[in-house]
């Protein structure tokens, strides 16, 4: 199998250690993924999340792609509610003007978790249902068609990308975007999502075709357990999430599992371990090879979270091999 593999990295904190390793930590990592071959490097956006880092994609971006010299570099993505269409095509203007055609723009329509997020950023859900006008606002700034002239964005070509949040999948069609795509209710209505996409697709003069970057949870290790290991400390961080309302730091796995957790806790923790591609060099090629037969996919956007750093380049390094 080969196809274009990219990262999606949303430097997460590690227990004990301050915020501000992690956005370091995105950095270095950047430059070891781009050694290992793979095509994009993306960074996130999330607020007011204590184990999340990543507040600043386009700043973070920046960063990123002045420590690598060939691998693409993007936003996956910059939840457009949470700025103005014009300021962010100024930033990724600045961003293009600087490192030319490795810049990639992915965005999205998710706002903050909580209230006070939301009040804090000046975005709410109903900043969220203009995703379509902001959208159409910005890509105006690139084409030299808004309201006033985006310096330097204007006449810059940035690929723009879609996330499939909400009614994401039916914008990116209507624009002529590509889209990226997870499954968060099971891979069939995945699959519906994407043939959707692909049958109302409206072709653009920078996307003629559709584009799916199908973003999956991946590990590979020597053994399926271990592949799984590294899957538990987000696995609690999003069963604490869902029990107490905060994403925290990642803890070590074996701090994991010997915790005694409640009965709600342990649901929740079992639930977040499901879903993701885990397991041997062949378990793996096998399952992503039957994902990328269904979906059709034409690109993957890889997320492997865990709290030793160099197992999970180790597994980013094995599954490079494996996809070329």
């Amino acid at each position: 199998m080969t196809l274009p593999l990219s990262v999606l990295d949303r430097s997460h904190v590690l227990r004990g250690r301050p915020a501000q390793e992690a956005v370091r930590e995105t950095v270095r990592f950047a430059q070891r993924i781009e050694e290992a071959g793979y095509h994009r490097f993306w960074v996130a956006e999330h607020h007011g999340v204590p184990g999340v880092a990543g507040a600043a994609p386009t700043v973070l971006a920046a960063a990123v792609a002045a420590a690598t010299s060939r691998i693409r570099v993007g936003t996956g993505g910059v939840m457009l509610p949470n700025h103005r269409p014009l300021v962010v095509a100024e930033q990724v203007g600045v961003l293009a003007s600087l490192f030319g055609d490795r810049i990639d723009l992915g965005l999205g329509r998710s706002v903050g978790f909580t209230g006070d997020v939301r009040r804090a950023l000046g975005a709410d859900r109903e900043t969220a249902a203009r995703f379509g006008d902001q959208l159409a606002e910005l890509l105006g700034y690139f084409t030299g068609d808004g309201p006033v002239r985006a310096v330097p964005a204007a006449g810059l070509s940035v690929p723009v990308f879609v996330l499939a949040t909400g009614s994401g999948a039916d914008t990116a069609a209507d624009f002529g975007l590509p889209l990226v795509i997870a499954p968060v209710r099971g891979e069939s209505r995945l699959v519906a999502a994407i043939e959707r996409y692909r049958e109302r697709f409206r072709p653009s003069p920078a996307n003629p075709e559709p584009h799916v970057v199908v973003a999956r949870s991946v590990a590979v290790a020597d053994s399926t357990e271990q592949a799984r290991r590294l899957l538990v400390p987000e696995a609690w961080a999003q069963a604490y999430s869902r029990t107490r309302g905060e994403f925290p730091p990642l803890e070590p796995p074996e701090d994991v599992l010997s915790r005694a957790m409640t009965d709600r806790e342990r649901l929740h923790f079992e639930r977040a371990l499901e879903g993701h591609l885990a397991g041997t060099e062949d378990e793996v090629a096998n399952e992503l090879g039957d994902l990328v037969t269904r979906t059709g996919a034409d690109e993957l956007l890889v997320t492997t979270t865990g709290h030793d750093q160099s197992e999970r380049l180790d597994s980013y390094r094995r599954l490079a091999a494996l996809v070329g």
